[in-house]
């Protein structure tokens, strides 16, 4: 096989260009990102040894070495892991289709500070080109452990690349660096100064488990006979000891930042960091890590998810689903046990009880710091919540053990206050003499819930109301039902009488009791006779004890599923009958009186049904749905409104 000449994809080329032409500040990133490589190569091969004894693969002393020639102007950082197959190469390397390329590029676009693009590089799985802004040509040479032959990949990123097998390539993977002309006015980017090197290690590196060892300046030193000369002996650059191993007091929170991006893959600091020591019968540590921005693919379907996990410092897996729920699948971090089987299976995961021990204890860990953060630090909380309190809020309905931990933590918008959120606690302090209620509405935007006819009785009472818009509020509300002993209810579902708790013996109040019963029986055949010509669309058409200035509103019966969650179940596959829902008219609106008037001065009421449908239209329309028959509806509206003029 000779060597052969390729194209980048187009993605690929515009991310090289990029890299080539990039004018960020901090270009010492690229070393994080090659070392950080080298460190899974060699995590990856320690695994696949302890699964395989038979793998031909050295494991006695695996390290990253890093060499630079200041004549030849190159850098090179190598490890002993488990390397590249010639086909491993092209699509690894080669080309970036799943690296997420047109998101990275996108975001790239659009970050506001030079810090944050750089740090996106990591973010994105696209590390390995880094190196380009440092370096005008690339050289990789790598053999995967087992195989007998290597491959060699070079490119100056001008939109091509070459890959050719080799036959004494050692095992793991080196990648060469060919610099760009050094800056003589820039001598803090003299990326062949061993000085250099250290201080980017130590800042960046220094949490790697593996040594990263660089030989020092000066061909070979002598050793002591006289006839030969020995290289000198390669200097260790960091601390090697695991960071969650190491005492709280010998760690620096810089330390700490560097992991979580590190592992976390983010260029910012995280939120919040926890480490948790068990001991006793079962031993483990974590290390772990709440960031302080969602990442771009939380609710994505089938996202990569969980922490880190090792065995006796001994790395197992990168995404541990079994360690925590997955309604905390944003938590990064490490955990450490001492006990399980070092070839432990993602199978045998599910299974052991071990790992559901530190699950349930990991689990209370994060949710009692989100509680005290909460208590100390509202502002890094409201971060918090707003960042991740969607996906949390997916725990009150998978996870009943800790549901009310969960709503200790949560808050809601709320009509109380018109950019500070409450927690339920707060809400139920607040609570109206009589209220046995603790009411809430949904909707798509906090806008549109207070637009909404359902808010009208509610706040000229001025009673509170939570006003949920994320998806996952249309189905915890049902599953948690209560808190305190105060039920949950939505405003527009069941019959709502907010004058329900008052005695009676206040004239006003008589008097509206009075009024009520009367239009009951007034309007009675005008609702029958409208609950007949609707029958294809509503189950009933009553008179609303929660309107005070629209003339109708559509409400779900009290057990029935909200439209957005029959919408929810179907988009997931789940058949559900679609429910007639109610209709309700305010007797006190013109509209409705007008109708009402007509419907009791005539006999024939056939010219009376276009004013039904247009009632029932425009309540739909106003809590954000669409009529069945829109022309229908549209034509019905024009032909009002020419009467009218």
């Amino acid at each position: 096989m000779s060597t052969a000449t390729f194209e980048f994809q187009v993605e690929a080329r515009q991310l090289l260009q990029l890299m080539i032409h990039s004018v960020y500040s901090n270009k010492d990133v690229f070393l994080r990102e090659l070392v950080s490589n080298a460190s899974d190569a060699l995590d990856k091969l320690r695994l696949e040894k302890l699964r395989d004894d038979a793998l031909d693969a050295d494991v006695s002393d695996l390290h990253i070495e890093i060499d630079v020639d200041k004549d030849a102007r190159t850098l090179t950082v190598r490890d002993n892991g488990i390397g590249m197959s010639y086909d491993e190469v092209g699509q690894l390397i080669g080309t970036i289709a799943n690296s997420g390329t047109a998101t990275f590029l996108k975001e790239l676009q659009e970050a506001k500070d030079a810090a944050g693009a750089e740090g996106l590089i990591g973010q994105f799985g696209v590390g390995f080109y880094a190196g380009f802004m440092v370096a005008d040509e690339v050289t990789l040479v790598t053999r995967r452990a087992g195989e007998s032959r290597g491959t060699r990949w070079t490119s100056r990123g001008e939109g091509t690349y070459t890959l050719e097998p080799v036959d004494d390539a050692p095992q793991g993977t080196s990648v060469t660096l060919h610099l760009k002309p050094a800056d003589p006015a820039n001598q803090l980017h003299d990326y062949t100064s061993p000085w250099k090197i250290r201080e980017i290690i130590k800042r960046y590196s220094d949490f790697i488990t593996w040594p990263i060892r660089m030989v020092p300046e000066g061909a070979a030193a002598a050793d002591g006979t006289g006839d030969e000369e020995v290289p000198p002996a390669p200097e260790t650059l960091n601390s090697t000891k695991a960071l969650w191993a190491r005492p709280r007091d010998e760690v620096s929170e810089d330390e700490y930042h560097e992991l979580y991006k590190h592992i976390g893959h983010d260029w910012r600091d995280p939120l919040e960091t926890i480490r948790l020591q068990a001991e006793g019968t079962f031993e483990y540590q974590a290390l772990l890590f709440l960031p302080a921005h969602a990442p771009h693919d939380l609710f994505t379907r089938d996202v990569k998810r969980g922490v880190q996990l090792y065995v006796k410092r001994v790395f197992i897996m990168d995404d541990c689903e079994a360690l925590l729920p997955p309604y905390l699948r944003f938590v990064k971090g490490v955990v450490d046990a001492a006990d399980l089987s070092l070839n432990v299976s993602r199978e045998i995961l599910q299974q052991d009880r071990h790992i559901e021990m530190m699950r349930r204890r990991l689990t209370k860990k994060v949710l009692s710091t989100v509680k005290d953060m909460m208590a100390k630090d509202q502002d890094r909380y409201a971060t918090f919540w707003r960042e991740f309190g969607a996906v949390l809020k997916e725990g009150l309905v998978t996870d009943t053990e800790n549901s009310d931990a969960l709503l200790a933590i949560a808050s809601f918008a709320s009509t109380h206050h018109d950019t500070e959120p409450t927690t339920l606690k707060q809400y139920v302090e607040r609570m109206k003499d009589g209220q046995e209620d603790i009411y809430y509405l949904t909707g798509e935007s906090r806008q549109s819930i207070e637009n909404s006819p359902h808010m009208e009785a509610f706040r000229d009472r001025g009673i509170e109301v939570l006003l949920l818009t994320d998806a996952v509020d249309e189905v915890w509300v049902d599953a948690v039902g209560e808190y305190e002993g105060k039920k949950l209810r939505s405003v527009a579902k069941g019959r709502i009488d907010l004058d329900a708790g008052d005695d009676g013996t206040d004239d006003a109040e008589k008097e509206k009791k009075e009024k009520r019963e009367k239009q009951t029986e007034e309007f009675a055949g005008l609702l029958g006779w409208m609950t007949e010509q609707l029958d294809e669309d509503i189950k009933e058409v009553r008179l609303s004890s929660r309107l005070t200035a629209s003339p109708a509103c559509i409400v779900s019966d009290a057990n029935d599923l909200t439209p957005a969650l029959e919408n929810m179940y179907r988009a997931m596959g789940q058949e559900v009958p679609r429910a007639k829902r109610i209709l309700e008219l305010n007797p006190d609106h013109q509209l409705v009186k007008g109708l009402h008037q007509a419907y009791r001065e005539r006999e024939d009421h056939t010219e009376l049904a276009g004013t039904a449908e247009l009632l029932h239209g425009l309540a739909v329309l106003a809590e954000g749905g669409r009529p069945k028959d829109p022309a229908r509806f549209v034509k019905l509206m024009a032909d009002r409104l020419e009467r009218a003029l």
